[in-house]
């Protein structure tokens, strides 16, 4: 391994190990549902380490738990999965021209927000190296937290697994918050979108859209409308 490949892959080793510890604490109300579901802790933690989606797997866990066919479960998370496609999209074009295809293919098994959104961040064209170093802390965290979900979840009082939510938050807080204090029109299309977030999941007119399909609309909308009103300079 390159002198830089190793440096790029400690930096995302030290950079994933606040999201590994979001994970432990979010998936473990996951592990909850998965027992729920009927499933046990090695088939919970197998499912976190192949399926590295918090709606997804809670999609799919929600047809285990009603005896849905696999039909079902694909249709239900190919939906919920759907903003994936437009982060691997949007992913695709940080990594150099010459990238090769085994590492793309390694980098997308895992586009959580959380990786995507460090991955974009990370200074000029991106090495496959860094987002290595981050998948290998977070992805164990979140397969551990399902895991304890499942053998210790309903030990727990109510509030404090609801609590362990609000970590994830913190997360997305500590990736945007960086690069919009650096750049006025990231912040303005952070804030507009917060906005926009919000008003479609209130108004009336856009109920019958899933939470899902809301996100990736406004993500293909306010992408659009800034790539075309805000060109970045090119290479």
């Amino acid at each position: 391994m390159k002198k830089e490949n190793r440096l790029c892959f400690r930096k995302g080793l030290q950079h994933g190990i606040p999201i590994s510890l979001g994970y432990l604490a979010v998936s473990f109300t996951l592990g909850i549902a998965a027992k729920n579901a009927g499933m046990t802790a090695f088939q919970a933690t197998i499912t976190s380490l192949l399926v590295n989606a918090s709606a997804g797997q809670a999609a799919g866990f929600t047809v285990i738990a009603a005896q849905g066919s696999y039909l079902e479960m694909a249709v239900m998370i190919l939906v919920a999965n759907a903003r994936y496609l437009l982060m691997s999209c949007s992913l695709s074009q940080k990594l150099s021209p010459d990238t090769s295809i085994i590492h793309r293919l390694f980098i997308g098994f895992d586009v959580t927000d959380e990786i995507f959104g460090m991955s974009m961040s990370f200074p000029g064209k991106l090495n496959p190296f860094y987002t290595y170093g981050i998948i290998l802390i977070a992805a164990p965290g979140w397969a551990l937290g399902t895991c304890l979900g499942v053998l210790c979840g309903n030990v727990l009082p109510s509030n404090v697994v609801s609590a362990l939510s609000v970590g994830l938050y913190g997360m997305f807080l500590a990736i945007i918050i960086p690069p919009a204090k650096k750049n006025k029109i990231i912040a303005g299309l952070v804030v507009i979108s917060m906005l926009a977030s919000y008003l479609t999941a209130r108004l009336p007119l856009f109920s019958f859209l899933s939470s899902g399909m809301r996100i990736i609309l406004l993500t293909i909308f306010l992408s659009a409308a800034a790539a075309v009103l805000f060109p970045a300079p090119e290479e």
